[in-house]
């Protein structure tokens, strides 16, 4: 069984294995080399998980996980640009594990947090994401989302050139 839930300290190297899986493909982080569970404790502890939380998706335990809890994917709310008239407005951060993608449950993540913002506080949501990300587009269109930025050849990776779309929605409720 699958379910969605606020992350804990516990979730932490899990999310960090998750994000640095998708390093090496190039679209999906600007990162370019590993992160360690050390250098995201910080990240992690001075989060306001009222109003900027982490969600995991994980599988409840079963013979095959070994009876253990399985992060199957992680997504996130960060301030927007650091600024008290930004609050309403947030910035998503979206993984899914390498085996687990596909799976529709980046769409079941993104639904819930869409879901969820109101009861934040949120009335603006964005994405930020490399035009290169066709996967990660497609499912921020799905959930309504609109281009509201492009930002051509703003990162280097692997000496390519690449642009950044920035994809918003806003939450009318």
């Amino acid at each position: 069984m699958k379910k969605i839930r606020l992350a804990n300290l516990e979730d932490l190297e899990e999310i960090v294995n998750i994000y640095n899986a998708s390093i090496p493909s190039r679209i999906a982080t600007g990162d370019l080399q590993k992160i360690t569970v050390n250098s995201r404790l910080k990240w992690f502890q001075e989060r306001d998980m009222n109003h900027y939380p982490i969600w995991v998706m994980e599988k409840t335990p079963s013979l095959t996980t070994g009876f253990k809890n399985e992060v199957l994917g992680w997504i996130s709310l960060q301030h927007f640009y650091g600024r008290p008239a930004y609050k309403s407005t947030a910035e998503i951060s979206l993984y899914i594990g390498e085996n687990h993608r596909g799976q529709g449950i980046g769409k079941k993540l993104l639904g819930y947090v869409i879901e969820e913002s109101p009861k934040l506080g949120l009335t603006n949501l964005l994405g930020f994401i490399f035009a290169h990300n066709q996967p990660s587009l497609n499912l921020f269109k799905k959930y309504k989302f609109q281009q509201w930025g492009y930002l051509p050849k703003v990162a280097q990776l692997d000496n390519i050139e690449r642009d950044l779309i920035i994809m918003g929605l806003h939450l009318d409720y």
